[in-house]
C-alpha cells in the first residue's frame, strides 16, 4: 500500500490554481501536513511539457481542440474533457480554453492580478432593478476584511504597476516597477487622459525577463510568470513537505452528515482511498461543484453539501469583447504585454458595467480562423461553412497582420447570477459536464452599453470589435457555483468558505463568489485562501516543523 494511503494527513487540497495551490502552501509553511491532488500532469520541471506556444500550433493539422488531442493538451497544461452547452435547443460540445495541471488556470493566465472594488462586496446594490437575479445584498465579508489580504496575495506573487486613479489610491509601497511602455501603449496612454480618462499599470505577476513573451495562454517558457505552481506550490513542496500527486482524479467524497471520511480517487489507473482532518476542493467553478453532486449518497441525496440545492447553480462567467486598435504607428509593433487599464467605465450613468485592460496579443491567424469556423458551426450557420472554408487561406493571411500590427484591448464586465444558469456532471458521457448559461435581456443592454461607450471613446482610431461577450466558450472567469454566505438555506458555504453542516469540508476556488465583480478574479482567490488558511492554523494549530 502506498505510503500516502495510509496516513492521515492534515489537508488534502484537491487542485493546484490559485487558490488551492495559495492555501496549500499557506498551511504548509504553518506546519501542517498538506496533500496536493491534481487532476493534470505536473509541469514542475516535467521535460515533455508543451511551453512557448499555444497547444493548437502542435496539433498535427491545426484545428480547435478534439478529444483525440488529449495528449498535447495535458502537455500544455489545458483542460481536456468535453462540456455540453445546452442553453439553446441544439446543444453543442467543446473543450474550454482553461487550465488542468499543476498551477490550474493560472499556468494559463495573463498574470493581471487586480483587486475587486468596495462596492463589489455590496453588489445588489449596483442593480436594484436587475429582475430575476439572485444577487445578495452583500458578501458574508467586506472589501475591509479583505484589504491586508489582498495586500499579502500581492507581496506573494510579486505585482508589478501602479495605482488606479479611480480607486484614489497612489502606487501601492509593495509594488515592484513596471518595465516603461511600449511605443504604441504610450501613444494609447496619452490618447485616453486625452480624453479625460485615467490610465494606469495594470497590476501583473510577472518578471518581466529580456525579451518576455508574456505567455498569455500557454505555459511560460523562461520562468517569469508567477503563477500558483511557481510562487506556491513548488515551495510548499520542496521547502514545507507538503506532497503532490499529479494524475490524480477524486472520484467521490466519502462523507456522513457531518463529516467528509475519505476521498475515492483514480491516480494512474489504480483506485485509491485518501483520508485527512480537513478537505479542501479548489478544482475550479465547473469541477468543484460537479465532484460535489457526484458525491451523493443517502445522507446527501441532492449532493454533498447540497442541501441548499444551490451546488452547481448560479454561474457566471464574466461578459467580454475585445477591440482591435489600429495605432499611429506603422508596421510591426510590439504588443506581447498587457501594460495599462483604466476603470472609468467601471461605473458610467448610473450602470455597473466594468474594467478595460490592454490583452496582450492575440493568437496566430492560423488559430483565430480555426476558432472563427467553429463558431460559425457552433452557431448552426451551416450553410455558411462551405463559403468560409473557400475564403479562409486569404483571411488567413489578413488575421496574420491583425496579430501583429495591432493594440488588443478587452472590457470586462460583470456577469449577475442567476439560479438556471448551472453547470452539473453528464449521466451519459463520462468525465463530460453540462452547462447551461443563458444572458438576460438586463445583460444583454449593458454590454450594448459598454459597446457604444468604448465607441465613443477610441473615436478616431480604426477599431475592429470582436464580440465575444454572448460566446458561452469564453468561460476562463467562471465563478459563483458554490457561493459563500450566512443563511445556509441561500447559499453553500459559510464566511469561512466551510460547506454548511459538514465540519471539514472547504471550497476556496472561484466558486465561492456570490458576485463576479467588474474585473480578473484570480487575487481575490488568492486573498481569500490566505485569509481561509488563517482561520484554519488558528482553528486547529500545529507545531511548526523546523
Amino acid at each position: 500500500m502506498h505510503d500516502f494511503m495510509t496516513r492521515d494527513w492534515d489537508v488534502v487540497v484537491v487542485g493546484t490554481g490559485m487558490g488551492g495551490a495559495t492555501l496549500g502552501y499557506a498551511l504548509a509553511k504553518a506546519g501542517k501536513q498538506v496533500l496536493f491532488c491534481e487532476k493534470g500532469h505536473s509541469h514542475l520541471g516535467a521535460s515533455n511539457s508543451v511551453r512557448g506556444n499555444y497547444a493548437e500550433t502542435f496539433f498535427d493539422q491545426i484545428s480547435v481542440p478534439q478529444l483525440q488531442h488529449r495528449n498535447i493538451l495535458s502537455n500544455a497544461g489545458r483542460y481536456q474533457d468535453q462540456l455540453e452547452d445546452q442553453s439553446k435547443l441544439q446543444p453543442y460540445r467543446f473543450i474550454p480554453f482553461i487550465g488542468s495541471g499543476t498551477g490550474g488556470s493560472t499556468a494559463l493566465y495573463g498574470m493581471a492580478l487586480e483587486r475587486f472594488f468596495p462596492s463589489d462586496f455590496l453588489p445588489f446594490y449596483s442593480h436594484p432593478t436587475a429582475p430575476g437575479t439572485t444577487l445578495p445584498r452583500e458578501w458574508p465579508i467586506s472589501y475591509e476584511t479583505l484589504v491586508p489580504y489582498y495586500k499579502a496575495a500581492e507581496q506573494l506573487y510579486r505585482v508589478h504597476g501602479s495605482g488606479d486613479p479611480m480607486r484614489g489610491e497612489s502606487k501601492p509601497e509593495h509594488f515592484f516597477r513596471p518595465p516603461p511602455l511600449t511605443p504604441a501603449s504610450q501613444e494609447l496612454w496619452e490618447f485616453l487622459e486625452g480624453k479625460g480618462l485615467h490610465p494606469y499599470r495594470l497590476p501583473m505577476a510577472c518578471e518581466y525577463v529580456p525579451d518576455c513573451e508574456c505567455c498569455q495562454g500557454y505555459l511560460c517558457a523562461k520562468n517569469c510568470k508567477n503563477d500558483s505552481a511557481r510562487i506556491c506550490l513548488l515551495p510548499a513542496i520542496s521547502q514545507y513537505h507538503a506532497k503532490l500527486l499529479d494524475q490524480c482524479v477524486v472520484l467521490k467524497l466519502e462523507a456522513s452528515r457531518h463529516e467528509v471520511n475519505s476521498l475515492i480517487c483514480s491516480w494512474r489507473g489504480e483506485i485509491v482511498k485518501l483520508r485527512a482532518r480537513t478537505i479542501v476542493l479548489a478544482a475550479g467553478a465547473l469541477e468543484t461543484p460537479a465532484l460535489l453532486l457526484r458525491s451523493s449518497s443517502s445522507m446527501w441525496p441532492q449532493g454533498l453539501a447540497n442541501d441548499s440545492g444551490l451546488v452547481g447553480k448560479n454561474l457566471m462567467r464574466h461578459n467580454i469583447d475585445l477591440y482591435v486598435v489600429s495605432p499611429r504607428e506603422v508596421g510591426l509593433i510590439d504588443n506581447r504585454q498587457k501594460e495599462l487599464a483604466f476603470n472609468d467605465l467601471y461605473y458610467r450613468d448610473g450602470k455597473k458595467l466594468g474594467s478595460v485592460q490592454t490583452f496582450g496579443r492575440l493568437p496566430p491567424g492560423s488559430l483565430l480562423a480555426e476558432s472563427m469556423e467553429e463558431d460559425i458551426r457552433n452557431g448552426k450557420q451551416r450553410l455558411a461553412i462551405p463559403l468560409f472554408k473557400l475564403v479562409k487561406p486569404m483571411i488567413k493571411p489578413f488575421l496574420n497582420r491583425l496579430v501583429s500590427r495591432n493594440l488588443v484591448l478587452a472590457t470586462i464586465m460583470e456577469d449577475l447570477p442567476y439560479e438556471d444558469n448551472f453547470v452539473k456532471p453528464s449521466l451519459t458521457l463520462p468525465n463530460s459536464l453540462i452547462i447551461n448559461y443563458r444572458m438576460r435581456p438586463y445583460e444583454l443592454e449593458r454590454i450594448a452599453t459598454f459597446r457604444a461607450l468604448m465607441k465613443d471613446i477610441l473615436k478616431p482610431y480604426k477599431v475592429l470589435r470582436i464580440n465575444q461577450a454572448e460566446n458561452n466558450e469564453r468561460i476562463a472567469h467562471v465563478c459563483g457555483t458554490c457561493r459563500f454566505g450566512t443563511d445556509p438555506r441561500e447559499s453553500v458555504l459559510d464566511s469561512n468558505n466551510r460547506a454548511h453542516g459538514i465540519a471539514n469540508l472547504y471550497v476556496i476556488d472561484s466558486s465561492f463568489f456570490p458576485s463576479s465583480g467588474g474585473t480578473n478574479p484570480g487575487l481575490t482567490i488568492a486573498a481569500n485562501a490566505l485569509r481561509v488558511a488563517e482561520h484554519l492554523i488558528g482553528k486547529n494549530p500545529s507545531v511548526k516543523r523546523k
